[in-house]
């Protein structure tokens, strides 16, 4: 096999091209000028410029004013990422992902709330609301995070309570009936404590046009999320820190983050030649137009509805001591979910139904003092949950329900992890890291059919009728350990920051569907079957961040990924019996990936800003071992080509200022998914996406009004695609007002 390495360089600012926001500095009293922005990747403050690895941080003025409102659409502004829904939240980085959203898999990419790990996808479908920043690192991690990462991490950071009096208001009205306003009150208490509180709203109307009005069936609202945080910081002295936050959400409506829910189209939609028969083929995608794409003419045999509700404590302790510190950090968190909806092509009716619950624990000392930076840690980490799925076998009197019951599920990592940054000579420092991990996992449910005596829908059945069924029994257990490090050198040139690096990555591995033979009734898979190994990851990269004069800054880094073991997730067709699909993860393949990000900020008078983004992939299969030859075949969700430009006018009128922004970003076509259980490629072709929008800010931002429009071209992007059912779409044209008030 022909092995193909390509070295580019990649750029990670975070600011695109909005003008530069200021945020406050490490001391909390002197605002940052244009460009730059503080960020804590490192765990320590320190400006975006300075710090040696590939990310993006993106403040949240910048969130509102680029209508970034929850993770799916950091896909705007960071490079080489996508951030899809299905069973809650995919996330793909330089091609790295996990398409393993069930409760036993882990996700590739760490998404991290306030500095705690949230494992489960479902959990992750947060808006962003009175949110500080949001920093999106590149490439693995866990030299200086409690939890390790293949693809990267995404830290979504909400603000701090201020000891000073505050509030604000934020409005957002769309088409298709959206709604989204936070509300802000902060409030101090003394000259040592203070209190913040946060609300949001989150409503709008579906996209998809009902094709089949006459079963009954309302798609609005589409969703219906409420949100709210307090949060409390106390600083009794100048050496000790206390930050305390309370968050609880509600998503309701009639998509939730469950498996069953109306949020999908026919996949005839967008494609055709969807068979699923051998041989192995691309489905040619169809141009037809937006409304046809959209419509869905499919019955639904009941009303989808949900809810989802979550809470969580997070406590974060630091006290100083001289050069050195030792912060604690420790969250729980609970998420309740129901959903009623339909399977397949809607003739189905299924429901679903989980508990969930996490708690970590975090330990750092840090150290810092002349030449040396260093820190060491230790971290624990436990998840549980109890999930149900049901599925009605018909309607009418002594009918069947097929209930697969899975748990309790149980997750267990303890790490320790630490890395020493220490000035070799002026502007030149080396850094090492080095991580232990080790890993349980274990499960037990089961899949029975029991007979009730009538059952007309999900919301109407009677009662069991005999002794259930069993059908299935799922009960396995796994552990792994291993051991990664991080190795860098990076330089104070007179234009800027260069660097270079050498990171590991561990995803664990686990288990698959059923239970290993001889032990339990029913049980004949093999131990190569139900097990799947660890996979790993080696990264290499190098970049720079320079900075010509005020006026233009320019970025980018070269990394070349070695992915081993890789994890794929496919469906296999009657795995648990006649009619009983299952889902089977192996260690199918290797991979490699090779990619460039360039970013150019130029801002040539006070009044104009423009942004150019260009990014290179090349991500690709290297070998395929389950008797597929897909040897150079590019991993799902990585186009080759992508980027965005973008200006900003700023026009001074009286004391106020009105901002015009343009934006579009560009991406090459990419494979979607690859269903290999029915033989079939999803492609999403490529396509441009453009917003623009007009604000006017009063004198100190104390209020505002804009107007919005965004993917001008009314493109609709496939986000998943499966053979032969359902596709699911990106958002259509949206237009509206926003505005917003403080106090």
């Amino acid at each position: 096999m022909k092995k193909t390495l390509f070295v580019c360089a990649s750029s990670v600012i975070a600011l695109a091209a909005t003008p530069a926001l200021a945020q406050e500095s490490a001391e909390g009293d002197a605002p940052l000028g244009a460009g730059d922005i503080i960020v804590t990747a490192n765990r320590t403050a320190s400006l975006l410029s300075d710090t040696p690895i590939a990310m993006s941080a993106i403040g949240g003025d910048q969130l509102a004013d680029e209508q970034i409102l929850d993770p799916t659409q950091l896909n705007e502004l960071v490079p080489n990422i996508a951030i899809t829904r299905g069973n809650g939240l995919q996330i793909t980085i330089r091609g790295v992902t996990s398409t393993d959203q069930t409760e036993k898999g882990d996700p590739s990419a760490a998404f991290n709330l306030n500095g705690i790990y949230i494992a489960r996808p479902q959990q992750q479908e947060t808006s962003f609301f009175d949110v500080e920043r949001v920093e999106v690192l590149r490439g693995p991690q866990g030299t200086l995070y409690g939890r390790n990462a293949t693809a990267g991490v995404i830290n979504v950071i909400s603000a701090r309570p201020k000891y000073e009096f505050g509030a604000s208001l934020d409005v957002n009205y769309g088409n298709f009936d959206k709604l989204n306003a936070t509300g802000v009150l902060n409030v101090p208490a003394s000259d040592t404590l203070a209190f913040r509180l946060a609300g949001n709203v989150d409503q709008r109307d579906s996209y998809i046009i009902d094709g089949a009005p006459d079963d009954g069936v309302d798609y609005n609202r589409f969703k219906n999320n409420k949100a709210v945080r307090l949060s409390a910081l106390f600083e009794p002295t100048s050496d000790l820190t206390v930050y305390l936050v309370g968050d609880y959400s509600r998503l309701t409506g009639d998509n939730v983050n469950t498996i069953v829910n109306s949020n999908f189209v026919p996949a005839s939609n967008f494609y055709e030649d969807i068979g699923t028969t051998p041989p192995l083929t691309n489905a040619r995608y169809i141009n037809a137009n937006n409304k046809a794409q959209r419509t869905n003419p499919t019955p639904f045999s009941q009303q989808p509805s949900g809810r989802t509700e979550n809470w969580g404590i997070t406590g974060e302790i630091t006290y100083n001591f001289g050069p050195a510190s030792v912060t604690y950090l420790g969250g729980y968190r609970e998420t309740d979910a129901y959903g009623i909806g339909v399977l397949t092509n809607g003739a189905r009716q299924a429901d679903t139904s989980g508990d969930y619950n996490q708690q970590s624990h975090e330990l750092r000392f840090a150290y810092n003092d002349g030449p040396l930076q260093a820190q060491v840690g230790g971290y624990y980490f436990r998840e549980e949950s109890d999930i149900t799925l049901n599925i009605n076998r018909g309607t009418g009197e002594n009918v069947g329900r097929l209930s697969f019951l899975q748990g309790p599920t149980t997750s267990q990592n303890k790490s320790v992890f630490g890395q020493i940054t220490y000035e070799l000579m002026p502007r030149l420092r080396a850094t090492g890291g080095i991580r232990y991990s080790h890993d349980k996992k274990s499960r037990v449910g089961r899949g029975i059919i029991q007979t009730y005596s009538y059952i007309n829908s999900s919301y109407d059945f009677g009662v069991p009728v005999g002794d259930p069924f069993i059908l299935t029994n799922n009960q396995a257990e796994r552990s792994f350990s291993k051991v990664t490090w991080r190795a860098g050198l990076d330089y104070d040139t007179d234009l800027g920051l260069i660097y270079a690096s050498v990171s590991t990555g561990y995803k664990a591995g686990g288990f698959n569907d059923g239970c290993l033979e001889g032990t339990l009734p029913g049980c004949t898979f093999t131990q190569d079957f139900l097990f799947y190994e660890p996979e790993t990851l080696t990264a290499y990269e190098a970049g720079f961040k320079f900075a010509f004069g005020p006026a233009f800054a320019l970025n980018g880094t070269v990394f070349h990924y070695d992915y081993s073991n890789m994890q794929l997730t496919e469906l296999v067709l009657n795995l648990l019996g006649p009619g009983q699909n299952g889902q089977i993860t192996t260690n199918a393949a290797t991979s490699k990936v090779d990619g460039v990000e360039l970013d150019a900020t130029l801002r040539p008078s006070d009044r104009w800003t423009f942004n150019v983004a260009f990014n290179y992939l090349d991500a690709r299969y290297a070998t395929f071992n389950p008797g597929q030859d897909l040897s150079g075949r590019p991993l799902t969700r990585s186009p080759k080509y992508s980027g965005r430009v973008a200006a900003n006018y700023s026009l001074p009128v009286g004391d106020g200022v009105i901002d015009f922004n343009a934006a579009t970003r560009f991406s090459s076509s990419y494979d979607l998914s690859s269903d290999f259980s029915t033989y079939r490629f999803f492609e999403q072709p490529g396509y441009t996406k453009t917003d623009l929008s007009v604000t006017y800010k009063a004198p100190d931002s104390r209020y505002y009004l804009g107007a919005y429009v965004e993917n001008l071209e009314n493109n609709l992007i496939v986000t998943v695609a499966n053979a032969p059912q359902t596709a699911v779409f990106s958002d259509p044209r949206t237009y509206g007002l926003r505005a917003g008030v403080k106090f």
